[in-house]
């Protein structure tokens, strides 16, 4: 049986803790879910599920790849739980994070070269990774992308929110393995099919369609379509360049006073708009993680400056496509409608780009 999670039971650690967000309100209608570490949930829920399962044991060695969040939260659990682990990554993973990653006693592999160049980023970890575990004897993989356990963690969430806050109109979620918006969303869904969920990506981004391409916003979209990532729960989907992302995270901490990081910020940009624009609807938002990681990045202004996100003048409204192959700009929107990734790229003929 599956571990579960409640907001009443004591706590026994310090990722018991943490694994659930704090329901905050930042807006007549508006509310924030904010995490500590977001990914942590999954990471302690598909762990709990395989050492119950007798498919993870203490001699086994975990191994997956990850580009920061969810390897934070399993290097947490693996350490508090004494069990072997390897991360794959790329050199996205800045030397601050990966530092914390061997302090908790995690082995980091970089991918670098010639290897991202012909495979791409995503590609070129899963190859690593599927070398590494040639080479175990015993090996774990958690499997983030596609592991039904990952959307299926998302339930205590759901049951949070609705313990907090009864019912409620809309969710907007960042999108990036699709975990949170896929399961919050669908259990969401199943109880109030009125919900509108409303998808945050960043161009550069492959998942809701848009052309793949460079990403300078980290967290946010993914240059694979993951499995469990449902495209039929969203309603609409937003893409917000970095610049856009980074100064609305900004603007949260210093008008709510939430040091969060760059994905919560494009979250509460996008919330922030829809919760205006419909006054007689509740609105939630995730903020995935807390900012303590981008203090010399984001939430620094000489660094900033000095990688060129000068304020921008932050657009009063997103530009709304005829399809995501057009997503680009600070920020657009698009009628997602609930229908499949499939349905909706072949909407583009006719469409120009």
């Amino acid at each position: 049986m599956s571990p579960t999670y409640t907001t009443r039971r004591p706590f026994t650690s310090v990722v018991d803790g943490h694994v659930l967000p704090k329901v905050i309100q930042v807006g007549p209608n508006l509310y924030g879910a904010a995490f500590h570490l977001m990914k942590l949930l999954p990471a302690q829920f598909i762990l709990g599920s395989a050492l119950e399962t007798g498919e993870l044991t203490t001699d086994t060695t975990v191994v997956e790849t990850t580009s920061g969040t969810f390897g934070l939260g399993l290097a947490m659990v693996c350490r508090l739980k004494g069990i072997p682990l390897v991360l794959v990554g790329d050199p996205a993973i800045e030397p601050s994070l990966r530092r914390r990653l061997e302090a908790l006693g995690a082995r980091v592999s970089i991918v670098s070269g010639p290897e991202l160049r012909t495979r791409g980023v995503q590609q070129a970890r899963l190859d690593r990774v599927a070398r590494i575990q040639a080479r175990l004897g015993s090996y774990f993989t958690p499997g983030q992308y596609d592991n039904p356990l990952n959307p299926v963690s998302y339930g205590a969430v759901a049951e949070l929110l609705l313990e907090s806050m009864g019912t409620f109109d809309a969710l907007v979620c960042p999108v990036g393995s699709g975990g949170s918006s896929s399961g919050i969303g669908s259990f969401l869904r199943a109880l109030n099919p009125r919900l509108r969920l409303i998808g945050v990506d960043t161009p550069g981004s492959v998942l809701f369609g848009s052309p793949a391409g460079p990403r300078q916003l980290r967290g946010l979209g993914n240059g694979l379509i993951p499995p469990v990532l449902d495209h039929t729960l969203f309603d609409e989907v937003h893409w917000l360049d970095a610049a856009t992302a980074f100064h609305a995270t900004r603007r949260l901490h210093s008008e709510h006073c939430l040091y969060m990081g760059p994905t919560s910020g494009a979250a509460h940009h996008v919330a922030q708009w829809y919760a205006a624009r419909h006054p007689d609807l509740r609105v939630v938002a995730l903020f995935p993680d807390e900012g303590h990681r981008y203090t010399t990045t984001v939430h620094n202004g000489t660094w900033m400056r000095r990688h060129g996100f000068h304020p921008p003048a932050m657009p009063e409204a997103p530009r709304t496509l005829d399809h995501p192959v057009q997503a680009a700009g600070p920020w657009s929107r698009f009628a997602w409608n609930r229908r499949t990734r499939e349905d909706v790229v072949a909407l583009l003929e006719g469409v120009t780009a």
